[in-house]
């Protein structure tokens, strides 16, 4: 029998002692336009690849956040078919917290943002604007700029002669870059926390330059007229020289002692995960690469940057533990675990630092163990000749946007969630696909519960079909924006040259603070040198 928790009772648990996951099963474009501060999003559509990440232990106390649609009851049939045992739905759903007086917010990774936000508060942390930048790179001062996040958002935009250095790795790496304590570091981002928090690490870990946080990041660079970079290779990131991981190892010593963090050995660590009364996540903060060489086995690759941007898409479960992972001299794990422990975790670093005789998975876990589930296939010459037939029915269950921009001709597009608001002509066969196979996989499940005829997937996804060479076709206004419940529209407009949408972006990101506080559960604990 479903159980049920009204918005009253689960505020109560927010608050205190017991493990408490809160999995908002909506899709992204609805969970982004107003959620719960501590809500984790875990879109129906791709349930079963994120779950066992985010609540690994399957007896955890867990409630679903859904659109009181349903989804949440689907959810439950789809957790407790793969051993989750302890859940609950919140009664009326998402608008029944905020009906009850309870704060909701916008965007997305809302407790890291708002961190950042308090930190700039309480830190004063030093920045400066654009034109301030700009003017300094003309009269070629003894500066560098260093991008805060990932390679791949560096490549995409980035400020001219700013090298790629994401937030964790600047205490290890930034000692070769600028050894010069009269250098000058400007830390951006697109927008304003990972700024912040990428200056004011350096900062707390006592770096003698003077550190700045870039206003605005490269939204602010924009809006001041200033040109971006588009593809750039400039990325700092290759093997330390022995001197700067000495440099690294002392400042990583110094962030332990002065904010007290915690180190764990291999024995504890152990019993934590034998202990299945308690969740702990182990993850690994290095770059994809040394990662991908070897890590302890059951590890999560979490580069510590974008951990501490982005703690919901890793860390589901509140009151967990979390230990971190990291190569000597753990320079990436202690900056990382003295922001976590600020964000109020139970945060530990692994003891002496990870050795290559104990990595020895290698690779990426894969993110859903049971993604070959028994499902027929179809080929895309096979499927194209079924159509042109009309012996089939085609629903891509991928990305709003995707569809948009190409999909199969005559092909319809569906949520997972949504499937059986469909009409299927009787026993006629149906195809799912998705970009890949993994979501027209999950979907499958779905419809073959609910179909009269046979059901089976596109082999290979939409990249196949493009491959064969079969046609596509574009509809920029199909799905219509109110139908795209996947997509954020109002965050993703900052990127496109709206000025309107940037200057919203920021004016949100600012007002954080301000709601955290009318929130109350957030356990944020700002600690300075």
């Amino acid at each position: 029998m479903t159980k049920y928790i009204k918005a009253e009772m689960l505020k109560s648990w927010i608050s205190d002692d017991v493990e408490l996951a809160l999995l908002d099963v909506r899709e992204a474009g609805q969970f982004g336009e107003d959620h719960m501060l501590h809500a984790i999003p875990c879109p129906y559509s791709i349930i079963e690849t994120r779950v066992l990440y985010l609540v690994p232990r399957k007896s955890t106390r867990l409630v679903l956040i859904d659109d009181a649609d349903g989804t949440g009851e689907k959810a439950i049939h789809r957790l407790t078919s793969i051993g989750y045992e302890n859940i609950s739905i919140l009664e009326g759903g998402n608008a029944a917290w905020s009906a009850a007086g309870f704060e909701v917010f916008q965007g997305v990774n809302v407790p890291s943002k708002a961190f950042g936000e308090l930190v700039e508060h309480a830190a004063d942390t030093p920045r400066i604007s654009a034109e301030q930048l700009h003017h300094m790179l003309e009269q070629d001062e003894n500066l560098v700029v260093v991008d805060g996040r990932t390679p791949m958002e560096h490549r995409r935009m980035s400020i001219p002669g700013g090298i790629s250095m994401p937030n964790a790795e600047m205490i290890y790496r930034i000692h070769d870059l600028a050894p010069d304590p009269e250098t000058t570091v400007v830390v951006n981002c697109a927008g304003r926390t990972r700024s912040i928090i990428g200056a004011q690490a350096l900062i707390n870990a006592g770096l003698p330059n003077r550190v700045f946080a870039l206003k605005a990041g490269t939204m602010g660079w924009t809006l001041a007229g200033y040109q971006l970079e588009h593809g750039s290779k400039l990325t700092h990131l290759p093997k330390p020289s022995e001197q700067c991981v000495a440099k690294a190892a002392v400042y990583a010593a110094d962030i332990i002692e002065v904010f007290g963090l915690a180190t764990v050995n291999r024995d504890t660590l152990r019993k934590w995960q034998e202990d299945d009364q308690s969740t702990v996540f182990l993850l690994d903060v290095r770059t994809e690469s040394e990662y991908a060489k070897g890590h302890l086995p059951g590890s999560v690759h979490a580069p510590g940057g974008q951990l501490v941007q982005a703690t919901d898409e890793w860390c589901g479960v509140w009151g967990a533990r979390v230990v971190l992972a990291d190569t000597a001299p753990c320079a990436r794990a202690a900056i990382t675990a003295h922001w976590l422990k600020q964000m109020g975790w139970d945060v530990y670093i692994l003891d002496g630092g990870l050795t290559m005789s104990e990595a020895k998975e290698r690779g990426r876990a894969p993110r859903w163990g049971s993604a070959e589930n028994k499902v027929q296939s179809i080929s895309p010459h096979d499927l194209s000749k079924a159509i042109h037939a009309k012996t089939v029915l085609v629903i891509d269950v991928g990305h709003s946007m995707d569809y948009r921009d190409a999909h199969i001709p005559g092909a319809v597009w569906s949520t997972r969630a949504r499937l059986d608001g469909l009409e299927f002509p009787a026993r006629q066969p149906v195809v799912l696909y998705s970009k890949h196979e993994t979501r027209a996989r999950l979907a499958a499940i779905d419809l073959e519960a609910i179909s009269e005829g046979p059901v089976a997937i596109l082999q290979g996804g939409r990249e196949a079909w493009i491959e064969a060479g079969l046609p596509i076709e574009a509809s920029p206004d199909v799905p219509a924006d109110r139908e795209c419940i996947d997509y954020l529209f109002w965050v993703s407009s900052r990127h496109m040259g709206s000025n309107e949408a940037a200057l919203a972006y920021l004016e949100w990101e600012e007002n954080l603070p301000s709601q955290i506080e009318a929130d109350g559960d957030a356990r944020f604990n700002v600690m300075t040198r």
